[in-house]
């Protein structure tokens, strides 16, 4: 991928307005989960740095467009980054709500943070006249959020060719551009053998990406429900667990093209003990049984990767050179459908391939595992991230790209 990067530019008395995803959880005004804003505060710092004025915009949550209500408002954000950013800047983060009617002003060594963009009117349907009104405001503009990469909007696609159309600089913050290259790494030059680690419920939802992986990869372990369709395409028996008939075959086509790795042993529960109305809250009282894969009782429900299954599994994962994660293979919120999960997330942690780990259930097990600091590179990308493994074009980021 070519495109310009903002550690490349000269920023000085520049206005930058740089596109963040601060889409973060707030209560009672208060910021309860800053790992999105931690992750952009290196992007900010740097542009201070190189003596910019800093403008910021992201979106928050899922407001009517037109219609601005205070429980979607990034005035929590302005007063954490004011706390953050500290003597780095001259005076506090304020939030400009009239940005389109009166513009913004600001000097260079101050943040101003642009209210809810999903406030406006078009962003969304990547309104023209809306993206000429983000390209007025600024000089330089920064795409640092890979998050909303995959989506053509106003304010991360639509700015960007509003930009280029009167000749003004365009480029990747930071984080997205670690984001690309890490992706890229993994995808597009993988040293080899590479293995990935595929979970969730559906193959459904994850068919493109398996496509694709099958592509690149020597190896795939799948687990959580993907695994019992996979399973049932062997010709073994998966009694009340969760697959997909109607994909049976497709699975059989996917296990065509690379080496799909399942476990010989499983953990499961009785499904008379699992009320689905409260999933996770049940299985905390049901009883965990491990079993052969050639064993499987009409009642049970298969929940996790046995352990003996697990540490087989690991062995491929020690004996690879890239790894790339989506997906716990068990229920691991419950302890005991967590260890096949846990003892795969240590194999990665301990293994000295390349690895990357997305999604967010996939973060949640690394939180939970304490195996961040052997995770080569953790993306936040979400939706953009599974879009980019299966290959498909990125919007934003193809809005960035440069010839040559």
């Amino acid at each position: 991928m070519n495109f310009l990067r903002m550690s490349e530019l000269d920023l000085q008395d520049k206005i930058v307005l740089i596109r963040e995803d601060l889409n973060v959880p707030i209560k009672n005004g208060k910021v309860t989960s800053d790992a999105r804003l931690q992750a952009s505060l290196p992007t900010i710092k740097l542009a201070l740095e190189k003596g910019a004025a800093v403008i910021v915009c992201s979106h928050l949550g899922r407001p009517i467009e037109g219609n601005p209500e205070a429980i979607y408002s990034l005035a929590p954000v302005a007063d954490y980054l004011t706390g953050k950013l500290g003597s780095q800047i001259s005076t506090p983060v304020s939030l400009n709500r009239d940005y389109l009617t009166q513009g913004v002003a600001i000097k260079a060594g101050e943040v101003v943070l642009l209210e809810n963009v999903r406030f406006n009117e078009g962003e969304k349907k990547n309104d023209a006249t809306l993206a000429k009104k983000y390209a007025d405001l600024c000089d330089v503009f920064v795409m640092d959020a890979f998050g909303t990469a995959h989506r053509a909007q106003a304010s991360t696609e639509g700015v960007t060719q509003a930009m280029r159309r009167v000749d003004k600089t365009v480029c990747a913050g930071p984080l997205l551009a670690a984001e690309l290259d890490a992706l890229s790494l993994a995808l597009e030059t993988p040293a080899q053998p590479m293995l990935a680690i595929v979970g969730g419920s559906k193959v459904s939802t994850k068919l493109e990406v398996l496509h694709s992986l099958a592509e690149v990869c020597s190896q795939i372990i799948v687990g959580g429900g993907i695994a019992n369709t996979f399973l049932a395409a062997q010709g073994h028996g998966i009694g009340a667990s969760l697959y997909e008939a109607d994909l049976v075959d497709t699975a059989r086509e996917i296990m065509s093209k690379t080496e799909i790795l399942l476990p010989e042993y499983v953990v499961v529960a009785d499904k008379n003990e699992v009320n689905f109305d409260d999933f996770i809250g049940s299985l905390q009282q049901a009883t965990a049984t491990i079993k052969s894969v050639d064993a499987i009782g009409e009642n049970d429900m298969i929940l996790d990767i046995a352990p003996e299954s697990a540490k087989q599994l690991a062995d491929a994962i020690t004996n690879s050179k890239t790894i790339l994660w989506n997906g716990p293979v068990g229920v691991f919120e419950v302890d005991a459908f967590g260890n096949g999960t846990q003892i795969l997330a240590s194999a990665v942690k301990d293994s000295a391939a390349f690895s990357i780990a997305g999604g967010g259930d996939t973060l949640a097990a690394i939180d939970k595992y304490q195996v961040a600091d052997g995770v080569s590179y953790m993306s936040t990308g979400g939706g953009a991230f599974l879009e980019f493994v299966e290959g498909k074009v990125l919007p934003a980021v193809a809005a960035l790209q440069i010839a040559g």
